[in-house]
């Protein structure tokens, strides 16, 4: 990425802004503006989000923000309410407080004599997350939206629950905000009542995994905050951001298709990132993009963007399985409108010969489906943070443990763009059981890379909101919409669908081991087949990456992310380690060392669905002069086949002495899942 600071206007930062809460709290913010913006004001642009403007998100604020204010706006940053500096407690994520103090938020940026009344919402996850519940509740100072890796369904399409299976990423993301959860604000902008603060929040925060754990269906928990609930609640316009590597590359489709604003969206080939630092590659000049997003919609100036497509997206090249990638090869392809009139549908059915066309409808000899549990060892993270080693592997061994359709190689090429949707008859021997779904491209030598999946709790086939046990061998048909996704299959490949009743860790495994029996002459694949378009070669290119000069930095201890899978021959175990660590660095503006390390283990013991186990550490640490903290946290996720069991540990230590430690260990009785 190129930095730049020569920008049209001067800029100065306010480091640390106290504003005002109704109730009396008081958020802290970080405020980069033109120095000139009391004479001249300007728009502003808010990012609120709980990852700690003075140190963990320093470095990310840095290279956006003053950038956004060079070109005549003011960036602020405001950490939630009981994160960073910000006072108070934060006890799980999107409350109806959380939602109130943005309205506060931004009626304070509004009053303000820098600002010339309007506003607009970025953000990255929970930035993503906030910037659309609040547009729901439709404050008159908010005239735009820009979300990135967000979601409009906070049940279906989340972190926590996909296909109404649980995440094994809803223990992990429960781990990392417990560390986050157990950090203090820096006296050096907090003051004297640093550590009263800290140990309220050590106190009030909470085992938030618990909390998720035990809303296993689609209920009011789950509705608060998400925006498909009345989609008509949106008035101001929203541009809407992902990547095909990241988790929440579906809302944006679905944003387009429901909301009835103006309205862009975007998917590149990234992971969890902002597009400009976006990875895998090629990453984009999307802070320029979004200038012009910004000065349409907060200083009405013509910048052209709305006349360009709707919906913009990288077509993906067929491409060897790893699991991490520098770049992705393909192109950018647009359509006007979604759902677009130009996609087609194909349908092929699961034979026994393979996928076929004209596959003969009607029944046929019952196929059984008993995966292994190992079956997802290599399925990678449901959400891709650092683009490896987090991404599907090869899928030969997962094939293998699964039934598998393959076309016969392909004549040309075939692109599809779009949620590909396979329908399953099915029984199984069991009530609760699950089934998972991926979409494979197969080359010539067979290796197989997962282009996309989906999962489903048969017990909510009907609905997330009221699951329904399956009868013991009553055969039923399902449908599974897999994640969307933009990609060529080359000719000589196969495209291939695999199935399999256990997708550990990717998901939980059922209560008991279960079998399938497919159906398949009566079980279908349909793909969103895109005709070639000679448009696409007239779309504008979109600039190189460019960005603010982030903050000095000194590593001290070095970031490290590593996926490691081991077999105990003897307990016939197989343990996933993920080392997921950021290391030591040095602020030298603040001459702060932060640390950040943590690691997740999941144990599985044969085919004994019993035997999971899904487990988090994580140590954070901040060493400043006579400020000299760190914490420890721990969370380990067991089950049997009634309750899942939750033990953790939460210790805080000043000096090296422990001045604060409490236990968990809680039983979540299972409901369908």
């Amino acid at each position: 990425m190129h930095t730049r600071s020569d920008w049209p206007r001067a800029v100065r930062e306010l480091e640390n802004v106290w504003i005002p809460m109704p109730d009396g709290c008081h958020l802290a913010a970080r405020i980069w503006l033109p120095e000139d913006a009391e004479a001249h004001p300007v728009p502003a642009i808010l990012e609120y989000i709980p990852y700690r403007k003075a140190d963990l998100r320093t470095k990310e604020d840095s290279i956006n923000h003053p950038y956004y204010a060079g070109h005549g706006y003011a960036g602020v940053r405001v950490d939630i309410r009981g994160s960073g500096e910000s006072e108070g407690v934060l006890t799980d994520e999107y409350t109806q407080q959380e939602l109130d103090d943005g309205l506060a938020i931004l009626s304070w940026i509004a009053a303000q004599p820098w600002c010339t009344g309007r506003v607009g919402i970025m953000g990255i996850s929970w930035g993503g997350f906030n910037g659309l519940q609040i547009a729901a509740l439709q404050p008159p100072e908010l005239y735009a939206v820009l979300t990135v890796c967000s979601t409009d369904d906070r049940y279906a399409d989340d972190v926590h629950y996909m296909g109404g299976c649980m995440l094994s990423d809803n223990v992990s993301w429960a781990g990392v905000m417990f560390a986050h959860n157990s950090c203090p604000p820096d006296p050096r902008l907090f003051g004297d009542g640093w550590r009263d603060d800290w140990f309220q929040r050590l106190r009030g925060s909470g085992l938030w995994l618990e909390t998720w754990s035990s809303h296993q269906t689609r209920d009011d928990f789950w509705r608060h905050g998400s925006v498909c609930e009345d989609f008509s609640a949106i008035r101001c316009p929203v541009y809407a951001v992902s990547g095909w590597a990241d988790g929440y590359s579906n809302s944006v489709f679905r944003l387009m298709q429901h909301l009835d604003v103006p309205r862009k969206g975007l998917v590149g080939p990234w992971s969890h990132k902002y597009p400009h630092l976006g990875q895998p590659g090629p990453a984009i000049g999307f802070l320029q993009d979004t200038l012009r997003w910004w000065d349409h919609w907060l200083k009405d100036e013509a910048t052209g963007i709305m006349d360009e497509p709707q919906v913009r997206v990288w077509m993906q090249d067929s491409i060897r399985p790893a699991t991490r990638y520098v770049e992705r090869p393909g192109r950018w392809i647009a359509e006007s409108e979604w759902p677009s009139p130009r996609i087609e549908s194909r349908e092929l059915r699961l034979t026994r010969n393979g996928l076929e066309h004209d596959g003969t409808a009607g029944t046929s000899e019952p196929l059984l489906c008993q995966s292994p549990l190992r079956t997802g060892l290599s399925a990678g993270k449901w959400c891709s943070y650092s683009a490896g080693p987090d991404m599907p592997g090869d899928q030969r061994e997962t094939d293998g443990d699964s039934l598998c359709f393959d076309t016969e190689p392909l004549s040309e090429a075939v692109e599809i763009f779009g949620p590909p949707v396979v329908e399953l008859v099915l029984a199984s021997d069991q009530p609760e059981a699950q089934v998972a779904v991926r979409l494979c491209d197969v080359a010539p030598d067979g290796a197989s890379t997962r282009v996309t999946y989906g999962v489903l709790n048969l017990s909510h086939r009907d609905s997330h909101a009221e699951p329904a046990s399956l009868v013991p061998g009553e055969t039923y048909r399902v449908r599974i919409q897999l994640n969307d996704i933009a990609q060529n299959f080359p000719a000589g490949h196969r495209i291939r669908v695999s199935v399999s009743s256990n997708y550990w860790p990717l998901i939980w495994p059922s209560p008991d081991a279960t079998a399938l029996t497919l159906w398949s002459e009566v079980s279908t694949l349909t793909l969103p087949v895109r005709p070639p378009s000679e448009t696409d070669r007239q779309l504008p290119e979109f600039a190189p990456p460019e960005g603010a000069p982030h903050v000095v930095m000194t590593e001290i201890e070095a970031e490290a992310t590593n996926w490691s899978l081991h077999y105990d021959f003897d307990a016939n175990a197989h343990t996933l380690e993920v080392d997921d660590s950021e290391g030591i660095f040095h602020i030298d503006a603040t001459g702060t060392d932060v640390q950040k390390s943590g690691y997740e283990r999941y144990r599985i013991e044969g085919d004994d669905v019993n035997s999971a186990q899904a487990e988090t550490f994580w140590r954070m640490g901040f060493f400043r002069d006579d400020w000299r903290v760190n914490t420890e946290t721990w969370t380990r996720m067991s089950c049997t086949p009634e309750a899942f069991r939750i033990e953790a540990t939460l210790r805080a230590y000043e000096h090296g002495e422990l001045v604060y430690e409490h236990d968990w260990d809680r039983l979540i009785p299972r409901r369908n899942l």
